[in-house]
């Protein structure tokens, strides 16, 4: 801190230039400002005492670092041009003085400082303080991206960062509008055969204790996404999540603690810029199988799907047409099966070449590659897409997701949905229609009473033959999978099953 300086007394050229004469042989003197003192000459004080580290720090102004300390100067401080207001913005307090005369001062100053923490200044500064080189989306160059698609994508980002400075701006506190995605805000729309999000909206705030963490990662994220679609490059979910994390300076609290926060956060900037997670260069890890009668373009290499052994292609997570083209194909329909295991059965018996089609396998539950795919297909090719799964409320269930979508994704229903695909089987009357045995069966849990009761009450289950399938499941009071086939032969399913469905019309939409 400054050393005590004496205070000047009142400049002696001010009564001078008041009263003598002008001197002809000299040019006049330049005029003097007056010290903003007042004008009674003030008596010198005694030497200051010097101060504790303690009193030191009671007395500094909040946030602003002493200055160094310099010799007391005996001269009249030099009068100084005002500054322009920014300049003065950015400008570091003046210290207060140490003589007793000023320790009221000091102490309104100190005050002062700390009651402008409410201010819309400081809150606007605050907000602004958010948005460093680091983390401001529109601040870090970024190349100019050529494909269409990401720079629509990168637009989005930059104008949702752009709405939110401007509101710092303007009234200093910053906000994210999305839709609320909760079971609240989703319907089925009949007329499109699909879940969609509703239109109820959420307001995320800068300013607002409980919303401020998310925020930050919200814009973290949106960062990162620019960045990857800036240098053209993909990565995982997970991969996002460490890209992401950092040490707050000046803390010991992480950006993220868990792949579990970042997540919903990729799925709310989905929401927000209204672009797929494979939109934001993102993906999470492939699952799923096809081969058949398809030639496609994947990143510019010509792969035909008829010539993939017995492995198959597996499906990419990113499935958009800028990295994925069909280029040509003869097949006369698509079958998803459940399951690998059938997947495999049915390519070792080339079932996709006897039958002219395009087998896949979702492995489970469908990814969000394997399905964007399955409604690329309908889509562009136009083919009919038939599903395999257990008969069980499970596999109901997967059959559910590819038709209509999810709740949990409701908000991309448009594009992973494929509202025409049909229900091939296991159907609960195939037991007696393929005359199978109770070795074929297993019996219904209680777990399994419960699901299925839940789905005969969804809407999209409320045609007469989804109620019908349903009851019969619950009246069998067994299910079965689609491997129990093997009970009749090995390739029963390949040889008499699949065939019989599809000539008989035996399925349900």
């Amino acid at each position: 801190m400054k050393k005590t300086e004496k205070k000047p007394a009142p400049p002696a050229e001010k009564k001078v230039a008041a009263k003598a004469p002008p001197v002809p042989a000299k040019k006049p003197a330049p005029p003097v400002v007056a010290a903003p003192a007042a004008a009674k000459k003030a008596p010198a004080p005694a030497p200051a005492k010097k101060a504790t580290k303690a009193e030191l720090a009671a007395k500094a102004p909040v946030n602003v670092p002493p200055p160094p300390a310099t010799k007391a100067s005996k001269k009249a401080p030099t009068p100084v041009a005002p500054l322009p207001p920014k300049a003065l913005a950015k400008a570091p307090a003046k210290a207060p003085a140490k003589d007793p005369a000023a320790s009221v001062q000091s102490a309104t100053a100190v005050a002062k400082a700390r009651a402008a923490v409410n201010t819309k200044a400081a809150k606007k500064q605050a907000a602004r303080s958010a948005f460093d080189d680091d983390q401001d989306p529109l601040a870090a160059p970024r190349k100019a991206p050529t494909n269409p698609i990401d720079a629509l994508t990168m637009g989005k980002i930059e104008n949702m960062a752009a709405r939110v400075l401007s509101q710092v701006d303007s009234s200093g506190q910053p906000f994210l509008t999305m839709k609320h995605r909760s079971l609240s805000n989703i319907a089925y729309n009949e007329k499109r055969g699909i879940i969609e999000l509703g239109d109820k909206t959420l307001s995320r705030e800068f300013f607002n204790i409980n919303m401020a963490k998310k925020f930050m990662q919200t814009f973290l994220v949106a960062n990162g996404v620019k960045t990857l679609i800036g240098e053209g490059k993909t990565i995982s979910i997970r991969q996002m999540f460490y890209m992401s994390k950092h040490t707050i300076k000046g803390t010991q609290e992480n950006t993220f603690e868990d792949q579990s926060e970042s997540d919903p956060i990729i799925e709310d900037l989905e929401v927000t810029v209204d672009a797929l997670r494979e939109e934001l260069h993102l993906f999470a890890n492939r699952r799923g199988l096809v081969v058949g009668r398809l030639v496609v373009d994947d990143a510019g290499d010509e792969i035909d799907l008829s010539r993939m052994g017995r492995g198959g292609w597996g499906i990419p997570s990113i499935c958009e047409e800028d990295a994925l083209k069909f280029k040509r194909t003869d097949a006369k329909f698509i079958l998803l099966v459940e399951k690998q295991a059938i997947f495999h059965r049915l390519n070792e018996d080339r079932f996709w070449e006897k039958n002219q089609c395009i087998l896949l396998t979702s492995e489970g539950q469908a990814a969000r590659g394997a399905r964007r795919l399955l409604q690329r297909m309908a889509t562009e090719l136009k083919l009919p897409i038939y599903v395999l799964v257990d008969n069980d409320p499970w596999g109901l269930y997967i059959y559910s997701v590819l038709k209509q979508g999810s709740i949990n994704l409701a908000f991309e229903s448009m594009r992973l949905a494929v509202p025409n695909v049909r229900f091939l089987g296991m159907s609960s009357y195939d037991y007696d229609k393929f005359k199978l045995t109770p070795a074929a069966t297993i019996k219904l849990s209680k777990e399994d009473i419960t699901r299925a009761e839940q789905m005969r009450a969804y809407p999209w289950f409320k045609e007469k033959r989804w109620q019908r399938e349903i009851d019969k499941l619950l009246s069998n009071g067994f299910k079965m999978e689609v491997d129990a086939l093997l009970t009749k032969s090995i390739s029963f399913i390949t040889e008499e099953y699949i065939p019989r469905k599809l000539r008989e019309n035996d399925w349900i939409v």
